[in-house]
């Protein structure tokens, strides 16, 4: 039976399994990436990695092979093969008239498989980076964000409580390569409000106290992210004086609990126009 080298190459036996030949190539390429291993002869490893890959992880290539073996090198091993055909000769033309079928090498002229810089395969180089401004209240509040990539627009899900600067990993949206797809990764940055101030999972907004509710006391009814509260105001209430509702903020990603809602009264001062004459005149005698 004529001897299988292929195999040998990529460090597994003959009856290796599909996903087998896969995991092995990944970890013998990284190994011998010439970005990564800097010693002479890492470069032709890795190309002789990378023409063993290509045959056998193709169906009909690889039977091909499994039928006659290294007698399709004229007895050689695999190794030896490649290294007689010389460097001026297109090694994957030769494979190519062999096995018959294109998709040697990947990109031509490359020198490295078509792979670039070290990590384009096996989800390393073949995931893209990016990022993604999100609206201030989706990041709250969680929901559906349209993102448009490379002219494919599509939604991703921004889970609520979600913090300046986190990576969002969106499956299968990255670059592809011998039918692996990489993933995108998004890094988050959150829109300023106009109407919050976010310190963790606490939130803090400012709202509108008439005069007359403000020395008098009273209901004050306040549009919220998590809708509409009826806020009851002492009399006495100061300009800049907070009160707190609970579990009106941000969930934590963590431990799902949610922060507290700080609202901030700012009291309207009406002008001494706008005032009856005489009640003007009152206060300006009266009040102190």
């Amino acid at each position: 039976m004529a001897k299988k080298s292929l195999y040998e190459t990529l460090e597994v036996s003959s009856n290796a399994s599909a996903d087998e030949i896969k995991k092995a190539y990944r970890k013998l390429a990284r190994k011998y990436h010439p970005d990564i291993n800097k010693t002479p002869e890492a470069e032709e490893k890795f190309k002789e990695i990378n023409a063993a890959y290509e045959i056998l992880s193709d169906e009909e290539k690889r039977k091909k092979y499994d039928m006659y073996g290294d007698d399709m090198f004229g007895g050689q091993s695999f190794h030896d093969f490649r290294s007689s055909q010389g460097a001026g000769v297109d090694f994957e033309d030769i494979l190519r008239n062999i096995f018959g079928g294109g998709g040697f090498g990947g990109a031509r002229g490359s020198g490295f498989g078509g792979f670039g810089s070290f990590g384009s395969f096996g989800g390393m180089d073949l995931d893209i980076n990016a990022t993604v401004t999100i609206p201030f209240d989706i990041a709250v509040m969680g929901g559906s964000q349209h993102i448009t990539l490379n002219n494919e627009g599509f939604d991703i899900k921004v889970p609520a409580g979600i913090n300046d600067g986190e990576t969002l990993r969106i499956k299968g949206k990255g670059r592809s390569y011998q039918g692996e797809r990489g993933d995108l990764l998004l890094k988050v940055v959150i829109a300023k409000s106009s109407e919050y101030e976010r310190d963790g999972d606490d939130l803090t907004k400012t709202f509108e106290v008439p005069l007359k509710t403000a020395i008098f006391g009273g209901k004050v009814t306040i549009n919220t992210l998590h809708g509409a509260i009826n806020l009851k105001v002492p009399a006495g209430t100061k300009c800049g004086q907070k009160f707190r509702v609970k579990e009106k903020g941000v969930t934590n990603r963590k431990t799902k609990v949610k922060g507290d809602l700080y609202l901030k009264a700012s009291v309207i001062i009406p002008s001494a126009d706008s005032l009856d004459p005489q009640l003007a005149k009152m206060m300006e005698d009266k009040l102190p």
